[in-house]
């Protein structure tokens, strides 16, 4: 940690004793750069913007981060811009490079400013570095805004759904909190201990699925004692989502729908009996 903020420091200093660029000294730079691939060209335009960086990084100093890890990492999104830099867009290079620095920094916070992730998306990142911000400005109106309220406003500006504003709102206002610290001083018991998971075990989802397959067995054994009529009822009426009623069954077969149902009936019958002569344990599975 100590060696990270030499370095931070390091690099603050070489920053304020940088010297400036002209635009037209910036130009033939970036084409030594481009055409001739002269590195000592790049690095010369890095170092030059390099108070962009200690600039961009106290714009971000509020989040609680290390002020030398900031301005580290935007010196890493400086020296990308200082290579993918076109000059022929007649752009100076501080507008370009503001971009690249900007989305190391954020990256950087939203890897490392909480054990609680809070999204990677451009809507979630857009959400997380301006919640804070709209919710001062919005504050400071008429009056006061109910929490209700102020998701919605947020909400509209942003782009994003309500409940993605409160629940950020509730990370960016509460500490993390360790599932590993005691509940109480004297006492073994942790936050970690009351949180039930609904989800079946990895053992029971295992047990589950065996359960399945054989009872799929046992019945593809079953079925095999039952004639063809039997068969096409209970296959309509039991083994299909949207069983066929006794009537469409008995139009079908050219018979009554009180036969039908004795029919089935005997089926069933015959399909326990077959189970149970197979698999005696049958019964106490089913």
């Amino acid at each position: 940690m100590m060696m990270q903020d030499r370095a931070g420091r390091t690099f603050i200093r070489a920053a304020m004793q940088a010297p400036y660029l002209g635009r037209a000294e910036e130009h033939e730079l970036a084409l030594r750069w481009k055409e001739k691939a002269d590195r000592k060209a790049m690095h010369r335009i890095a170092l030059a913007h390099m108070r962009l960086v200690v600039a961009m990084a106290a714009k971000f100093r509020h989040f609680g981060l290390p002020i030398g890890d900031l301005v580290q990492e935007g010196h890493v999104g400086l020296l990308e811009a200082a290579a993918r830099f076109e000059p022929e867009r007649e752009v100076r290079f501080s507008t370009y490079a503001t971009w690249w620095i900007r989305a190391a920094m954020q990256d950087y916070i939203l890897r490392n400013w909480s054990i609680v992730r809070g999204g990677t998306s451009s809507a979630q990142k857009a959400l997380f570095f301006n919640l804070r911000r709209l919710r001062a400005r919005l504050a400071s109106g008429t009056g006061p805004l109910t929490s209700e309220a102020l998701y919605r406003h947020v909400s509209i500006k942003l782009g994003v759904p309500e409940a993605d504003v409160a629940r950020m709102d509730s990370r960016l206002s509460a500490p993390d909190s360790s599932l590993n610290v005691p509940l109480a001083e004297e006492g073994s018991e942790e936050r970690q201990d009351f949180l039930v998971d609904e989800e079946p075990l990895p053992d029971e989802i295992a047990g589950e699925a065996i359960d399945v397959e054989r009872r799929s067995i046992w019945l593809h054994a079953a079925l095999s004692s039952l004639n063809e009529r039997e068969l096409k009822i209970i296959e309509r009426r039991r083994l299909t989502d949207e069983g066929a009623t006794l009537e469409e069954l008995g139009t079908a077969l050219g018979i009554s729908k009180e036969r039908v149902r004795q029919i089935e009936a005997r089926a069933m019958e015959k399909l326990k009996a077959a189970l149970v002569e197979q698999n005696p344990e049958f019964l106490k599975a089913a």
